[in-house]
């Protein structure tokens, strides 16, 4: 593979630098400062909106769907491949990616609506999504069983005549917080006879409607991600019609897994910007900062771990630029090995660089005053969204057993 940009990527990723240098990054300490000093910090401040704006009117907008999506909005239908440099730049920043309308889990959720919803659900969920006007949260893991396995859910979603019925509790779901929150894509047991993935079904459900409580939202290692926010929420004999199911019931396993392979590009490249955010702050200080008559670089060991880092997220980001082309070039089906690996070595890698940026700050790491402490919540719950760490090393294991197993044969 070229791991050259294309053209086109190289300018959106020229100009989407400009844009964070010049407009977000001057704010974005200051935002964060207003935020936690609101009584309710579940809210959109006006400088979001403001920036929004202005990154529509110049193109950096939706950028993360790829081709077949400009009919349902401002999409410029950028591959995996020339959207993973643009995932880093907006990883760098916890509010780039809300700016740029590519925040999950509306991404994931768009990408279902345009792969497999409805015309009457697009219009109604699709198109507000992409303008900026909403957002969404999705819902899959449970309390009360080992979701690591998806047919462990307990959480039903019935067909009774023309309506579908959804029942049960879920937690960890994304993006409920958030005040402009409008829909929640609710996966359920839908059959228990059918083939163990044609069980499930995916269910656009209104956020107000009857029967839907969010129940609590759950912090982070103490941080709630506000305004966005995971949540425990339960669903009541929450009554629908039959349309509000995604493609037709029993076809949530399929939907779930054409739904999981960009995110992780997307998800693995915001933490390689993150690591690089982590990198800089650990770099300055370990020359700015003296000890022992020292500079902290000069100290423990410090520039071995830092050296270290800085390999570790080059190894990252090639992996994740080579699991990008093939799902570009081969589909998920010859990606997947490569997906999994991403997704089981990049949030360790951003855990063990944030971690190492910690250190060098001593006590300030774990403060408000530096973003490490929310980084690093950040990172070490990616060890466990979308499948922990075991699950995909399990794939990677699998695959490559396999091509031994057929030797033998």
């Amino acid at each position: 593979m070229d791991f050259a940009p294309t053209a086109r990527g190289r300018e959106y990723g020229e100009r989407l630098a400009t844009f964070m240098a010049e407009r977000i990054e001057p704010i974005e300490r200051e935002y964060h400062r207003e935020l936690r000093s609101l009584a309710d910090p579940w809210v959109v401040l006006p400088v979001i909106e403001k920036l929004k704006a202005e990154a529509r009117s110049e193109g950096l907008w939706n950028l993360f769907l790829p081709e077949g999506g400009q009919e349902y909005g401002d999409v410029p239908g950028l591959s995996n491949s020339e959207y993973a440099p643009l995932a880093e730049q907006m990883g760098r920043s916890f509010i780039a990616p809300e700016i740029f309308n590519c925040n999950a889990p509306d991404t994931g959720n768009a990408e279902v609506l345009v792969k497999y919803g409805s015309p009457q659900q697009q219009e109604q969920w699709l198109k507000p999504l992409l303008r900026g006007e909403i957002r969404s949260a999705f819902c899959m893991t449970e309390p009360d069983v080992a979701s690591s396995d998806a047919t462990n859910m307990e959480a039903t979603a019935t067909v009774e005549g023309d309506e579908i019925v959804v029942n049960g509790r879920k937690w960890w779901t994304t993006g409920i917080g958030h005040p402009n929150c409008r829909f929640i894509i609710f996966m359920g047991l839908t059959d228990p006879t059918a083939h163990r993935y044609a069980q499930h079904s995916m269910v656009l459900v209104p956020k107000d409607h009857p029967g839907v409580k969010v129940e609590r939202l759950l912090p982070v290692f103490g941080f709630h991600d506000e305004p966005y926010g995971h949540g425990e929420v339960s669903f009541t004999d929450v009554r629908l019609p039959l349309s509000a199911v995604i493609a037709g019931p029993g076809r949530g396993f399929e939907i779930g897994q054409g739904r999981l392979g960009p995110g992780r590009i997307h998800h693995c490249m915001r933490l390689i910007g993150l690591a690089e955010t982590a990198y800089d702050l650990a770099a300055r200080r370990s020359v700015q900062r003296t000890a022992f008559g020292k500079p902290l670089a000069n100290l423990g060991g410090n520039r071995e771990r830092l050296a270290k880092a800085r390999i570790a997220i080059n190894q990252a980001r090639l992996l994740v630029l080579h699991a990008a082309w093939l799902l570009d070039t081969e589909g998920l089906q010859g990606a997947l090995s490569a997906v999994s690996q991403i997704k089981a070595a990049v949030p360790a890698m951003a855990q063990e660089v944030v971690d190492m940026a910690m250190q060098l700050h001593g006590g300030a790491g774990m403060s408000d005053d530096f973003p490490l402490a929310a980084a690093f919540a950040n990172a070490r719950s990616l060890r466990l969204a979308d499948g922990p760490d075991e699950v995909h090393l399990g794939v990677v294991a699998r695959l490559e057993l396999r091509k031994y197993l057929e030797e033998n044969r």
